[in-house]
């Protein structure tokens, strides 16, 4: 009898494989619908941000960065900055700013330091994962997991894994992982992990949804 009772095992532990697949996928398809409808109010965000840049090989090193994000989309398009003030501890002011599919970085926060970076605007939808985006916005260019349910900040997320669908962003690009408060269609965390070993890990706190962004937002400083 023993082989027969193996085999009523396995069949039970392939049922419970199936059933845990399926609820996955309709969990999934959850977070999805729900991204859809939160996405049509979605116009902009501000927040507190951290950037963690942390590299595991060949020296394990840690780089923090912290400041203000913003995003913003309308009729004309999508903008977001990040207008950092910190660098590991210390006073910083570096300037990043995607506007009109043109990403420009400032050191100093300055116009007149601005540089541009036109091949960045290629990854400008990768730049708003989770600020707008719509389900069928992630499906069209991410193989999605869902990993479940997570507490952030006292706040219960959805957390989705995403593999780009693009074989020349998964080059650099293994994968991103992100948190999303669902009903706002918003992250409070993303975490990049890039093919050399490092992983960019984005926390977002006080976040402001839809009120007015300041005048300055997407501008470097004069």
């Amino acid at each position: 009898m023993q082989p027969r009772r193996n085999l009523t095992f396995f069949a039970i532990l392939a049922a419970a494989i199936l059933i845990a697949g399926q609820a996955r996928a309709q969990d999934l398809n959850s977070v999805l619908t729900k991204l859809d409808a939160a996405a049509q109010n979605f116009h902009s965000t501000s927040a507190h941000v951290e950037w963690d840049t942390v590299q595991t090989d060949p020296i394990p090193d840690k780089d923090v960065m912290t400041g203000m994000a913003y995003y913003e989309r309308t009729s004309k398009g999508f903008e977001m900055s990040a207008h950092l003030t910190q660098h590991d501890g210390q006073p910083a002011a570096n300037t990043y700013i995607i506007s009109n599919g043109i990403c420009e970085l400032s050191e100093t926060g300055k116009e007149k330091d601005a540089k541009p970076y036109p091949q960045a605007s290629k990854y400008e939808d990768y730049l708003r994962l989770g600020f707008g985006a719509s389900g069928h916005d992630l499906q069209e260019k991410w193989n999605i997991k869902y990993l479940g349910t997570e507490m952030i900040d006292g706040k219960s997320t959805d957390k989705l894994e995403l593999v780009a669908k693009d074989p020349n962003v998964r080059k650099n690009l293994l994968k991103v992982t992100v948190w999303l408060d669902t009903a706002r269609a918003v992250s409070l965390q993303q975490k990049f992990d890039e093919a050399d070993g490092t992983y960019r890990l984005c926390h977002y706190t006080d976040l402001v949804i839809n009120e007015p962004l300041p005048k300055n937002a997407f501008r470097f400083s004069k």
